[in-house]
């Protein structure tokens, strides 16, 4: 019982860091600025789905998916680095919350978003992938799956009551706070970018300085 606790504690800890929907918060205020209610509501649902279904997914048939196309996880890193990195230079300047949408293609971009760049790699990135793929692998009994899939499930609803009410401190930051805050959270995240590019590449590189002096 104790060991099933202390992977309980694991899973949770280690899933809510790296879907860090605290992180997460500051880019979903700014890229739904601009949607109704009840429009950022289901986005921030269906970007949690999303999200919760991958993360399952990939820890029940992470490895099969990786064999099957040829995937590692070191490639999955470095897309996710780039696209990381991208998002942070717009954060950082700021681009972000000058997106003004037309009414009639908010629908069509709720839907776009909620997915990509929301769901992934945003919530669900490459770290909470593997991690996925990992702890499946370490829980051997019905019950630690069982707490693994809990696990995943708790986060996700922190995560959507964290995105759903982000509009009430959006309204408390106002907008040079919240320019503020996307500016630092641009910051973080192209840090977090060069952490996965590096961590990415690293493995790569030395196989082929391997296979070359081979």
């Amino acid at each position: 019982m104790n060991d099933s606790i202390a992977f309980a504690l694991l899973c949770f800890t280690s899933f809510f860091t790296l879907l860090s929907p605290l992180n997460v918060m500051p880019i979903f205020m700014t890229m739904t600025a601009d949607m109704e209610p009840d429009i950022r509501h289901q986005t921030a649902r269906k970007a949690v789905a999303v999200s919760f279904f991958t993360l399952i997914l990939f820890a029940f048939a992470g490895q099969l998916i990786f064999k099957f196309f040829g995937i590692t996880v070191n490639s999955l890193k470095i897309v996710g680095g780039v696209m990381f990195f991208l998002m942070g230079q717009d954060m950082l300047q700021a681009r972000l919350v000058k997106t003004k949408i037309a009414e009639k293609e908010i629908k069509k971009y709720a839907s776009d978003i909620s997915v990509t760049p929301l769901a992934i790699p945003l919530i669900c990135g490459p770290g909470a992938i593997t991690n996925a793929i990992v702890l499946m692998q370490e829980a051997e009994s019905l019950l630690n799956k069982s707490i693994l899939i809990l696990a995943v499930l708790l986060v996700c609803l922190i995560t959507f009551i964290v995105l759903r009410h982000s509009s009430k401190l959006f309204r408390v930051l106002g907008e040079t706070g919240n320019n503020v805050l996307l500016r630092l959270m641009g910051l973080i995240l192209m840090v977090m970018a060069i952490e996965f590019l590096v961590g990415g590449a690293k493995p790569i590189i030395r196989d082929i300085f391997r296979i070359s002096q081979g």
